[in-house]
C-alpha cells in the first residue's frame, strides 16, 4: 500500500494535472447528485489529493499555493459582486436589522461555546464570525421557483452583505491581536483604518472604475482586467493596513456592482475562477483534513462538534423568527430565511483558513486543528440540511401565494371598492 501511495507521489506534472481535472469534474458533480453543494465535492478531491492520501499534489506548492490564495480573494470578490444594490436600496433597514440579527445570534452562541470547550477570548471571537457568516447556496432553488423579488428573499439577500462583512472585520481585528498580542492603542489604529477604508473602497474605487471603463472600454478583455486589478488592489490595500485580503475583495465586489449598474460586466472571468481558481482553493482546504485528527474530534471532543451545530441553528433560527416577527412575516418566509442562512461555505471556509494559518511568535494558531475539522463538518451538515429546507420552504411559499385568477380577483376588488362606498 505504501508503495502504491508512493507512486501516486512521483507522477508526470501533467498527469496530476489531469487527475485533478477528472477528480474536479466528477466528484461535484456526483454531489449535485446527492443533494450536496459542489464545493464539498472540491474537499473531497483535496482529501484524496492531499497528503492524507495519494499525496498527488504538494500543499507547499508555488502554483498550488497562489491559485489558492488567487481562489480565495475571487471567491469574496464575486460573493461582493452578486450583491444586488437596487434591490438591497429597496429594502435596506429590513436587510439591515436582519443582517445584524442573523450575525450577532450565531456570534454570540458560538462565543459561548468556545469559552465552554476552553478557547481564549480573541478565538472565541473569530469562532463567531465564522458561524456569524452565511452562503446563499439555496438561492438557485429560489430562482427556479420565481421568488426572487419575494421580500423575504431580497431581505436575506441584502443580509449577507452585513454578516459577511462583520465577519470579516472581527477577523480583520482578531488577527492583529492574535499575532502581536492586544494591545489598545492598535485596535484603535486599525478601526481608524478601517473607517476610512471601507467607504473608500465602495466608493473610491467605484469611481475609478468607471473611469476605466470610459478610458479602456467594456470589451471581454478590458472588464476581465478591470475587474482582477480593482479586486488586487483593494486586497493588497487591506493587507497594507493589517487586515486581510478577503476584506478588500470582497468589499470590492460590492464597489464593482455599483460601477457597472446597468452594463452587463463579462462573466470570463467569473467562469475561469469557477472552473479553476475557487476549486483550487477548496482543495486546498481539504488538504488541512487528517483523518486520524478528525475522526478523533468528533470521538474526543463531540461537545465542540455538537455545540458547534448546535450554535449555528440555534443562532439562524432566532434570527429568522425575531425578524419574522418584527416585519409580520408568515412561517414560510421565516423558514425561507432561515433555510437560506443556514449554509456556511464561502466566508466560512475563508475565515476558517485564515484563522487556521495565523500563527503568532509562540507557534500557536488562532484556531487549532479540531477546530478547523468541526468547521468542515459544519459546512457539509448545514450545507445539507439548508438545502433541503430551503426546497421545502419555497414550496410552502408557492402553495400559500394566490393563483393569478384569485389575485386578479382581489385587484379588481380593491378597485372598484371606491366607487361602492
Amino acid at each position: 500500500m505504501g508503495a502504491r501511495l508512493e507512486f501516486f507521489s512521483h507522477l508526470p506534472i501533467l498527469t496530476s494535472f489531469s487527475l485533478t481535472l477528472m477528480l474536479t469534474l466528477v466528484l461535484p458533480s456526483l454531489m449535485q447528485r446527492l443533494h450536496l453543494p459542489r464545493p464539498v465535492g472540491y474537499i473531497l478531491a483535496g482529501i484524496i489529493l492531499g497528503p492524507s492520501v495519494l499525496s498527488v499534489l504538494n500543499p507547499e506548492g508555488k502554483v498550488v499555493t497562489f491559485f489558492a490564495e488567487l481562489g480565495k480573494l475571487l471567491l469574496m470578490f464575486f460573493a461582493g459582486f452578486e450583491v444586488n444594490i437596487a434591490k438591497f436600496n429597496e429594502a435596506r433597514r429590513k436587510a439591515a436589522t436582519f443582517g445584524l440579527l442573523t450575525f450577532a445570534w450565531p456570534f454570540a452562541l458560538a462565543i459561548g461555546v468556545g469559552a465552554t470547550v476552553g478557547y481564549s477570548a480573541n478565538s472565541c471571537a473569530v469562532i463567531g464570525a465564522i458561524l456569524a457568516s452565511h452562503t446563499l447556496l439555496g438561492l438557485p432553488i429560489v430562482k427556479e421557483k420565481g421568488l426572487l423579488d419575494q421580500e423575504a428573499t431580497v431581505v436575506t439577500v441584502g443580509a449577507t452583505l452585513f454578516t459577511d462583512m462583520l465577519s470579516i472585520l472581527v477577523l480583520a481585528l482578531c488577527v492583529p491581536i492574535h499575532l502581536r498580542g492586544f494591545d489598545p492603542a492598535g485596535v484603535l489604529v486599525t478601526l481608524f483604518w478601517l473607517a476610512i477604508y471601507v467607504p473608500g473602497v465602495l466608493i473610491g474605487l467605484s469611481w475609478l472604475v468607471k473611469r476605466l471603463l470610459t478610458v479602456f472600454g467594456t470589451s471581454r478583455v478590458s472588464s476581465a482586467l478591470i475587474m482582477l486589478l480593482v479586486m488586487a488592489i483593494a486586497a493588497q490595500v487591506a493587507e497594507w493596513i493589517g487586515m486581510e485580503g478577503i476584506i478588500g475583495a470582497f468589499l470590492a465586489g460590492v464597489s464593482l456592482k455599483r460601477a457597472f449598474g446597468e452594463i452587463k460586466g463579462d462573466d470570463s472571468l467569473e467562469i475561469m475562477s469557477q472552473a479553476l481558481f475557487i476549486p483550487v482553493f477548496f482543495i486546498a482546504a481539504g488538504f488541512l483534513v487528517d483523518f486520524k485528527i478528525f475522526f478523533a474530534t468528533v470521538r474526543d471532543q463531540p461537545w465542540l462538534v455538537l455545540g458547534v451545530l448546535a450554535a449555528l441553528f440555534g443562532g439562524k433560527w432566532l434570527a429568522a423568527a425575531t425578524t419574522a416577527h418584527l416585519f409580520g412575516y408568515g412561517r414560510p418566509e421565516r423558514n425561507l430565511m432561515f433555510a437560506l442562512t443556514l449554509p456556511q461555505v464561502a466566508a466560512t471556509l475563508a475565515v476558517a483558513l485564515v484563522a487556521y494559518g495565523s500563527k503568532n511568535a509562540a507557534g500557536e494558531r488562532l484556531i487549532d486543528q479540531p477546530m478547523l475539522n468541526a468547521t468542515i463538518v459544519l459546512v457539509i451538515v448545514s450545507s445539507l440540511v439548508g438545502l433541503i429546507l430551503a426546497e421545502r420552504a419555497a414550496r410552502q411559499i408557492e402553495r400559500a401565494a394566490p393563483s393569478p385568477e384569485a389575485a386578479h380577483a382581489a385587484n379588481s376588488l380593491r378597485e372598484a371598492a371606491p366607487n361602492l362606498k
